[in-house]
């Protein structure tokens, strides 16, 4: 009677009388030599899941397990999206986190942060400039006015700016001179020169130009503020002028100084900036009656002056206090004298960019040059009579008769020696409502 599992023989299968199975062509049973041992077991090419397994897969084929938290099923859908564009951690087939790869390349990129920070704490002026360049400072980027020639004297001061330390690369910062004009040219009588006297408004025309092109040559020739000899602006001058100005350089004194005429540093402490000096002041013309043409001018020219290799030096040193050098003394000889100077101080140094602090030095000149008329005088033709002369410095070491102005820098005021000099009140050089202070008396500059 057939068995549950097999009710009734196979189609291929036979029974043989003696009762043994054949399902070969020639009667034999194909698996009679067969041994199921643990190398027929290990050759198996199909092997036959394990009955857990079996069941899980049944139960999560209806029912799909949860996430304990972590890890993520495939059958989650997409994972949400990360805010910040942050992007997941890699994970593996079965969810798990895929390593990091290694951090030793993090090592060497701590090493160079550090070395810049410590070089940036060494220079945080520099470091200063910088920000100031990337992130763009109004202090620096910000167009400034341009301020038109002044035609006559101004009723009030010029307003206060933004106190910023000067640099080199910004030499004009909080200075009202910013905006001034560049060069003498641009200025010009408030009434055109008309003809006065016995001279045709030409002749007074060009007698204006004449005095420009003195003033420019004394004060805003860069070699000549560089400490160089005044060569153009002595020949200008007549025979006895001229003798009076270079006994001045030969022989500076407190009585007779070349400042009182020319605008000169001396570059072994202040070296001038550029040759984009500022100016700002008025000319006027008038009628002398029979003894001819006056012109009278008034300005104010400003410097900017950086430090040279002796300003320290020359800042802690004891100031002088003594009595003035008589005029005819014996001219003095040697590196000490006044026109006597290294070469390097003739030629003009070249400027140099970053942030090392600077300063401005104002000199005011209020001069009347006379132009007699010559068929009543006799005079060197094309040449200037000076009939009064002012000048006045801000920002100069005070008792210094060196032919030279010597200011003084904010870097080295800290170790500043204390100038006996150095009594007098304090004033605004820019305040061109007064006249030049012609006094003796050694004030303090209340701006540069």
């Amino acid at each position: 009677m057939p068995i549950a599992e097999d009710p009734e023989p196979r189609p291929s299968e036979g029974r043989e009388p003696d009762g043994n199975a054949s399902s070969g062509p020639d009667g034999k049973d194909p698996f009679a030599d067969l041994v199921l041992d643990e190398e027929f077991v290990r050759g198996a090419s199909v092997k036959e899941q394990a009955g857990r397994t079996r069941m899980l897969a049944a139960q999560w084929k209806h029912t799909p397990p949860v996430d304990p938290g972590g890890r993520r099923s495939v059958n989650d859908g997409p994972a949400p999206k990360k805010r910040f564009a942050r992007r997941g951690r890699p994970v593996d087939a079965w969810g798990n986190p895929r390593p990091r790869r290694s951090l030793e390349w993090r090592t060497p990129l701590f090493v160079v942060l550090a070395v810049a920070l410590v070089l940036a704490a060494l220079n945080i002026d520099g470091l200063r400039s910088w920000y100031q360049k990337r992130s763009g400072d109004t202090a620096s980027t910000a167009p400034v006015p341009t301020i038109a020639p002044a035609t006559a004297q101004p009723t009030a001061p010029p307003p206060p700016v933004d106190p910023t330390q000067p640099t080199v690369d910004h030499p004009w910062a909080g200075s009202p001179a910013e905006g001034w004009p560049t060069s003498i040219t641009v200025f010009e009588p408030k009434e055109p020169p008309a003809a006065t006297g016995v001279f045709t408004a030409q002749q007074v025309a060009d007698q204006v130009e004449l005095v420009k092109a003195y003033l420019a040559a004394a004060n805003l020739d860069p070699k000549v503020v560089a400490g160089a000899r005044p060569e153009a602006a002595l020949a200008m001058l007549e025979s006895d002028l001229r003798e009076t100005a270079e006994k001045a350089l030969a022989r500076p004194s407190s009585e007779s100084s070349p400042t009182t005429w020319f605008s000169r540093f001396d570059a072994r402490d202040a070296i001038p900036i550029g040759d984009g000096y500022r100016l700002q002041g008025w000319i006027s013309v008038e009628g002398d009656g029979d003894r001819g043409v006056l012109v009278h001018t008034d300005f104010t020219f400003v410097y900017p002056v950086r430090p040279g290799p002796d300003a320290a030096k020359r800042a802690t040193a004891p100031k002088p206090s003594r009595p003035a050098q008589p005029s005819d003394a014996p001219a003095p000889t040697g590196p000490a004298a006044g026109a006597v100077k290294p070469v390097g101080l003739l030629t003009p140094v070249d400027d140099v960019a970053g942030d090392t602090w600077t300063t401005r030095t104002l000199v005011r000149r209020a001069d009347t040059f006379r132009f007699y008329d010559p068929a009543r005088f006799d005079v060197e033709p094309g040449k200037l009579y000076v009939a009064r002369h002012r000048s006045d410095a801000a920002n100069s070491e005070c008792g210094v008769h060196d032919g030279y102005y010597h200011p003084q820098f904010d870097q080295f005021a800290a170790a500043q020696a204390p100038n006996p000099n150095q009594s007098g009140p304090t004033e605004d050089p820019y305040d061109l409502t007064q006249p030049p202070n012609t006094s003796d008396v050694c004030g303090t500059a209340s701006r540069s």
